[in-house]
């Protein structure tokens, strides 16, 4: 007979939430019977951790001995989780986290009165405690706050995980990520930093005289990029729509109508794969300026980097799984032919449709899937620099002239029409920008939209839709303009070492709990 009884580490976590509920049942009836709140909403703390710590952690022991001698004390007020308690008797010890970090509180019965103490044994940790008194140090010289006043703000009901070890399921970590940033200082941090480096964006942006826009979510023709879009249906209009892929052609359409800098920090949507690289909801920036190519776009991408980076990590010599990378020296720039001459072996072999193809085939590629026979040189060119030479761009590095076929969107070169003026930005092997001079002749648009619906009937589910809108924005006219999109979440990876894009997504996507 098959045993259907959870396992022991889950018997023993259903013991103690058990216990917990009972010690909240306790506390409801006291409520009922004398009024006392059971999750009370009316304290304000005063002081927080960081502030106290910083304020008079240089403050010998013996000051605050003399000064509270003398009847003079520093007053605090605090609340926080309770995440240490040491109870010795008479007088104990416990230890708070707030938002800002965490300070220690001394708990005399003799203080806060016998029932605040009596009750304060039976607190657990986890529980949302407040403390008020006045600060003073330890005989190890540790600030601390001798409680005159302590209450149970919040009661929790599920026991921490262990202190010492924390969190090790690493999917648990991204599944419960409020237990994460309870255990974890360094995800406390790492997600403090993806503020940082959001508001530095912004500053940068702004002080660059690029206005911050917003762009529909629900689009009704998917649009930007090649990708395969989530797809949805509206209630009221009745019809198909799709989340947002890219915000590129509702941002180039403010360009026509007159805002010369634009940029969105945006939520985009792929139907795509999940990775270490990927996930289905991500968020990056993009901005289009007038009067810009794409050589213009670099210089800016470049500077952009540079200063997030000083802003959000304080240096721009960074390390990212024990390599160094190093955001001070000049970007490379190279186009796709140029890298793959440099990074392979493959010599005059790169302008020779036969020998790209014999190489993509030993590196596993089929004709059925990859349709290598129907390529162009240059589309091998790239399909072969994606495979073989993308992950061993370390150092900062742009690469340019991507195909026409390729690039939808972007401006042809006008000396040499089968390539855009388009790059892509590529650290520690993985790709972190992608802009390009804008293609603002609305006949050339068409066209390709055209091609691309017609790959889009031939099976292509990343071909571009025909936008009939956006082609009638550009015949009333767009300037010259440059676009480009940075991703936020791998420029996230790079500025706290962080080896998966779900490190820095607070809820990355994950399947359904069973």
């Amino acid at each position: 007979m098959t045993s259907t009884a959870p396992p022991p580490a889950e018997q023993d976590e259903n013991k103690l939430i058990a216990e917990r509920r009972e010690k909240l049942k306790h506390l409801r009836q006291a409520q009922a019977d004398t009024g006392a709140i059971a999750f009370p909403n009316d304290f304000k703390p005063k002081d927080r951790a960081a502030g106290l710590h910083q304020a008079h952690d240089a403050t010998e022991k013996v000051a605050f001995d003399t000064d509270i001698a003398a009847g003079k004390t520093i007053a605090a007020s605090v609340a926080g989780r309770m995440m240490l308690k040491r109870v010795m008797g008479k007088a104990s010890f416990a230890t708070l986290q707030d938002a800002t970090g965490r300070i220690q509180i001394y708990v005399a019965r003799d203080d806060v009165g016998e029932a605040d103490y009596d009750a304060f044994k039976h607190w657990d940790l986890g529980d949302i405690v407040a403390a008020e008194g006045h600060l003073f140090k330890t005989k190890t010289g540790e600030l601390s706050i001798h409680a005159t006043r302590i209450r149970l703000l919040t009661k929790s009901l599920r026991p921490l995980p262990d202190k010492f070890h924390g969190m090790q399921d690493q999917e648990l970590k991204y599944r419960q990520r409020y237990v994460d940033l309870i255990m974890d200082e360094a995800a406390r941090q790492r997600f403090a930093a993806r503020s940082r480096t959001l508001s530095a964006v912004r500053e940068f942006m702004t002080e660059a005289s690029f206005m911050e826009v917003e762009t529909p979510m629900l689009h009704p023709i998917p649009g930007g990029a090649n990708a395969k879009p989530f797809v949805t249906h509206h209630n009221a209009l009745d019809q198909q729509m799709f989340l947002r892929i890219a915000p590129e052609l509702y941002l180039k359409r403010l360009i026509v109508g007159g805002f010369e800098r634009v940029f969105e920090i945006n939520r985009s949507f792929r139907n795509e794969g999940i990775s270490v690289r990927h996930n289905p909801e991500f968020t990056m920036m993009e901005f289009y300026a007038a009067y810009w190519n794409y050589q213009d776009l670099m210089d800016f991408t470049e500077a952009l980097l540079r200063d997030t980076a000083m802003k959000a990590a304080g240096t721009l010599q960074l390390s990212y799984q024990g390599r160094a990378v190093d955001l001070s020296q000049p970007f490379a720039r190279l186009t796709i032919r140029e890298a793959i001459t440099a990074h392979t072996d493959i010599g005059a072999g790169v302008d020779d449709v036969a020998e790209l193809t014999q190489r993509l085939k030993k590196l596993g590629l089929n004709e059925e899937k990859n349709r290598l026979s129907s390529r162009s040189l240059a589309s091998l060119q790239v399909l072969y620099f994606e495979e073989v030479v993308e992950e061993k761009l370390w150092a900062p590095t742009f690469i340019m002239e991507h195909p026409t076929e390729i690039s939808p969107l972007a401006r042809a070169n006008d000396e040499r029409p089968e390539v855009t003026e388009r790059f892509e930005l590529y650290i520690t092997g993985r790709e972190m920008a992608n802009g390009f001079s804008e293609l603002n002749d609305a006949e050339d648009q068409a066209a390709r939209f055209a091609a691309q619906a017609t790959a889009k009937d031939a099976g292509d589910d990343e071909a571009m839709f025909y936008d009939a809108d956006f082609v009638r924005a550009l015949e009333y006219g767009m300037p010259p303009t440059g676009g480009c999109g940075v991703g936020l979440d791998r420029l996230m990876m790079l500025l706290t070492d962080s080896p998966s894009i779900r490190d820095v997504i607070l809820f990355p996507a994950l399947r359904r709990e069973a």
